[in-house]
């Protein structure tokens, strides 16, 4: 999107982009109040990156430097980041034969290192400061900011 679209068809990119906001901030309101309700933790992991990639549309069509920045510092930190999570969420169902979040109480008494590494990829998933989701979430705020405030206060 970054390299044909927007550069190939600027004027169809400009008067798109309050319907791509629109949709676009909808789907992290509606993608986030869905992981809330979920049990399964793969589909939490995945639920939580339809928001994340949806921050990303969002400041790919802020159309400023901060926001187009910040999407590409928030798509590979996602990479990076929610492939740990499901490489973690596969570890643990191979050990324990299941992803449901209400049997893993205590885990910290079994498996402790791993603990702390599941913690420390989840809360960068959230955007931990000094995490790269961190930099990328910033900078798409900023630029949405300058694009269009209130689609940055409905994202937020």
């Amino acid at each position: 999107m970054l390299r044909y679209i927007i550069p190939v068809l600027p004027e169809a990119t400009e008067y798109y982009t309050p319907l791509v906001l629109t949709i676009a901030s909808v789907s992290v309101i509606y993608s986030s109040l869905t992981t809330l309700r979920q049990v399964d933790l793969k589909k939490i992991i995945a639920y939580s990156s339809v928001a994340h990639m949806n921050l990303g549309l969002l400041g790919l069509f802020s159309l400023n430097t901060q926001g187009v920045e910040g999407s590409l510092f928030l798509m590979i930190g996602h990479g990076v980041v929610s492939s740990t999570l499901f490489l973690l969420v596969g570890v643990l169902y191979d050990r324990h034969g299941t992803r449901l979040l209400r049997y893993y109480g205590g885990l910290t008494q079994v498996m402790p290192a791993f603990s702390g590494m599941f913690l420390f990829f989840s809360l960068a998933n959230m955007g931990l400061p000094g995490t790269s989701n961190f930099v990328g979430e910033i900078l798409v705020f900023l630029g949405l900011i300058a694009r269009s405030p209130v689609s940055a206060v409905i994202s937020a």
